[in-house]
């Protein structure tokens, strides 16, 4: 069956929007327990790790053609890399652990340092900008239907999936950030609501100004995946590393749920390519 992309865009753009909506509700909830948090993120590290390496990267070259192909591929997969380290560098974005244990530790820190609305201004920025990566990525993985390999069923699942399951952890750390620093309800809402509407927008943007571009479309999608890729990549191990480095509890359901993350990403590009065949 054949969807067509601007629908099945707009259904991934609303769910994406519901579970954005629905992680940053969860922080008023209460918090994960430290070792929840962390096996959920091993998981959802694992499968981004294979969505950028099993299609992010594949679509990339499949629409970057010639002898320098793999080339222009690699050096835009480094683009991303080094555009999402300096953005983990200035804006200090990518911590999703609010359990009671570490949000402690958050609290009593900020408040020695007197530095919590500038420091939380800058992370909510630097979400956003991963954000609009990730709604890159997506409106750019739709126009790989139907382009190469027959006709996808569903096309950008795999990098849907990615961000649906990455998505509630990000609003879950604004939400737990601005609860942490004391901001109302009413505050925490709106930014909620704001950051939600990030990826649907981006990606709905990307996906319609894409066919504007005409016959320069095919290598536009290709660097932008590759791009993608590299972001992907370096989100995923920021992510991992510091548990990796720093903790050594309970490291075998972190291993365990980082390789399920992975085989689940395979079996996706398994899927993918044999409906595609």
């Amino acid at each position: 069956m054949k969807w067509n992309p601007l629908v099945l865009l707009s259904g991934y753009a609303a769910a994406i929007f519901a579970v954005s909506l629905a992680g940053g509700r969860l922080s008023a909830l209460g918090t994960m327990t430290h070792t929840r948090t962390q096996v959920v993120m091993s998981l959802v590290s694992g499968f981004i790790l294979g969505i950028a390496m099993y299609h992010l990267l594949p679509h990339a070259l499949l629409h970057l053609s010639g002898p320098g192909a793999v080339a222009d591929a690699v050096a835009w997969m480094m683009f991303g890399v080094i555009l999402m380290v300096f953005l983990l560098h200035v804006f200090h974005f990518h911590r999703h652990d609010w359990s009671a244990e570490t949000a402690a530790l958050y609290d009593a820190g900020e408040r020695a340092s007197g530095g919590r609305a500038g420091g939380l201004a800058g992370i909510g920025l630097g979400l956003s900008l991963h954000a609009v990566t990730e709604g890159v990525a997506l409106g750019a993985s739709m126009r790989t239907d139907g382009l190469h390999q027959g006709e996808a069923a569903l096309a950008g699942l795999g990098v849907f999936l990615a961000i649906l399951l990455h998505k509630p952890l990000d609003a879950y750390s604004i939400v737990g950030m601005m609860r942490a620093a004391g901001h109302g309800a009413r505050a925490r809402t709106a930014a909620n609501l704001g950051f939600a509407l990030v990826v649907p927008l981006t990606a709905l943007a990307a996906f319609v100004g894409i066919q504007w571009l005409g016959s320069a479309q095919e290598a536009v999608v290709g660097r932008a995946l590759a791009f993608a890729a590299g972001a992907f990549l370096c989100i995923s191990l920021s992510d991992l590393l510091p548990e990796i480095q720093f903790h050594s509890h309970d490291r075998g359901k972190l291993i365990g749920a980082f390789l399920v993350g992975i085989a689940l990403a395979y079996g996706l590009y398994y899927l993918e390519w044999s409906v595609g065949a």
